[in-house]
Parts: structure tokens; C-alpha cells; sequence
């Protein structure tokens, strides 16, 4: 692990090839922490997922990782066809070569548990995977759908995720690699909002805030989870467009970023970020957008 860690090139980002983000966290995903990615289903988190997936399997020449993705399916999302459009799209230089194609999706290995206790009995060989197998990043795609038979009364079972959550950050840490997790949202409670004093005022104001969005929510999982993570990007909606917001960085402000998910995936529109203050920072919105993605008359869930 020591060798691991004085070497240069396993101390450093996974870019994702969005500029304005990329500028935002110095360089791209982090080595050695947990990025997590929350919004509303079918806002792009899978979309995101995948295009992360492809750049850590691209050659080194062409800013990827070279090396092997482990893609823990959690809701049956991902879908190899779509890595492969994203790739054509992206790299055609790299996927018009012969068996190109396949040899990247061949570096993504696809684990899909049917339960939490699935998961934690593949945890421990996940973690055999990271350094046997030239593994250079893990995506759980989602932790939230891991634990749905776990919630009460939408909250989850701290004392249930607390293993998980201080598993999966040692992996992060131990491996050296990017780890990227999605999250869903679930409406925020009137006890959560009177509790959490700076993301708003008081009930009333709430009650305003609810007549100017059409939907309040939060990430799900909890507070022990949200402190685990060191970066949170929050996908959402407002007035038909969709946004990547750094919620949570200890390198950058919150901002925003506008974008699109094409053929090519999730295209920025703006590499200038808009400054969040108050509220905005933590509120997640979904107003106006699709959860299906049709390219090429395939429709994709995101």
C-alpha cells in the first residue's frame, strides 16, 4: 500500500472530461475517497457512471486509467450497449479500431447482488478484485437501492449502514482509486426541517419554498452517510434543465453547471460554474425533466 501511495500516478484524479467540473475539483474525481453522485431517477446518474466507467478503461494516451472497472449493478441499469455508444461517440478513433470495442467493455466487470447481505459477502473478494486485478475504479450504482428493505419510515437503519459505510471508505483508501457511488432522494420531513436550522428558517418559509418547486427533497441514507462522503455532486432539475451541482468539496465552492446527456454522454453547456449560496447548496430539485433518454429509438433509463 505504501508503494502503491508514493506513486505518482495512482495519487491523483480520474478527469471526466467536463472542464468546468474538472477545474472545479482540481482535476476530476479524487483517488482514495468516496464521490458521490445523488438526484432523482433518470436525471443522469447512471449516464455519469458509465462515462466514468469508459475513461478508467481507456488507454493512459487518451487521459484514461487503463485499467478494470468494477460496476456493482445494483437496479439493473447498466447497459453495455450504451457504454459502447458513449465510446463511439467520444473516442471514434479508439472504438472504429477492430475488437476495441469489446476489449473496453471486457475491463468493466458487472457484479449484481439481489440484496444487502449479497453485498456484504462480496465485499471482502471486492476487495482482493482492487489489488489483484489492476482494478482502477468502483462504482456502486445504488447504495440507496443496497438498503430499501432497511428503511423505516424513510429513514434508514444507521446501526445497518454503519458497516457498509466504513467498509466501502476503507476501500477508497486502502485501493487508491476513485470510488463513486449513487444515492436517491426522498422527501424531507417537517421534524428534519425544523431540525436542520441552516437549510432553511422556519416551516413557513418552507411552505413558500414548496409553492415556488414543484418538489423538496433530500438525499437519502442519512447524516452518518453524508459525512462519509468527501465529494457530493447533486443532479437536478429546475425549469427543464438540468444541472451537476458540487454540493460538497473541501476545494471548491458549491457550484453549478448546466448540461445535456447526449449520444456522447453528459455534455456540460457552460464550463463556468453559477455560485450557490444558502439554501441552494443542499436542496435538490426535479422539475421538468424526462426520465427516459431515447438515442437511436433505444429508450434508456438514467
Amino acid at each position: 500500500m505504501e508503494l502503491r501511495v508514493q506513486n505518482e500516478h495512482l495519487a491523483g484524479h480520474l478527469p471526466t472530461h467536463m472542464k468546468g467540473l474538472d477545474e472545479a475539483l482540481c482535476g476530476g474525481i479524487p483517488f482514495g475517497v468516496l464521490t458521490e453522485l445523488v438526484g432523482p431517477a433518470g436525471i443522469g446518474k447512471t449516464q455519469f457512471c458509465l462515462k466514468l466507467s469508459l475513461l478508467a478503461s481507456l488507454p493512459a494516451s487518451y487521459g484514461g486509467l487503463d485499467g478494470h472497472v468494477i460496476y456493482i449493478d445494483v437496479e439493473s441499469k447498466f447497459s453495455s450497449r450504451r457504454l459502447i455508444e458513449i465510446g463511439v461517440k467520444s473516442f471514434p478513433e479508439i472504438f472504429h479500431r477492430k475488437g476495441m470495442a469489446q476489449e473496453m467493455a471486457g475491463r468493466i466487470h458487472v457484479l449484481r447482488p439481489a440484496s444487502l447481505s449479497e453485498f456484504t459477502e462480496s465485499l471482502q473478494q471486492i476487495k482482493i478484485s482492487l489489488l489483484q486485478n489492476q482494478v482502477k475504479l468502483l462504482v456502486i450504482d445504488s447504495m440507496a437501492a443496497l438498503v430499501t428493505g432497511e428503511f423505516e419510515h424513510g429513514a434508514p437503519r444507521q446501526n445497518t449502514l454503519g458497516w457498509h459505510v466504513s467498509f466501502i471508505k476503507s476501500l477508497a483508501e486502502f485501493s487508491r482509486i476513485p470510488v463513486v457511488v449513487t444515492n436517491q432522494v426522498r422527501s424531507q420531513s417537517r421534524d428534519e426541517i425544523c431540525h436542520y436550522y441552516f437549510q432553511v428558517q422556519s416551516w413557513n418559509e418552507t411552505i413558500e419554498d414548496r409553492t415556488r418547486h414543484d418538489s423538496h427533497l433530500v438525499a437519502a441514507l442519512g447524516i452518518n452517510w453524508a459525512h462519509a462522503v468527501t465529494i457530493r455532486l447533486v443532479l437536478e432539475a429546475k425549469s427543464d434543465q438540468r444541472f451537476i451541482k458540487v454540493a460538497k468539496s473541501p476545494i471548491s465552492p458549491p457550484l453549478a453547471f448546466p448540461f445535456n446527456i447526449t449520444s456522447s454522454g453528459i455534455l456540460l453547456l457552460s464550463d463556468d460554474g453559477i455560485e450557490l449560496t444558502g439554501p441552494d447548496i443542499n436542496a435538490i430539485h426535479c422539475q421538468g425533466h424526462n426520465d427516459i433518454i431515447n438515442f437511436g429509438g433505444e429508450s434508456l433509463q438514467c
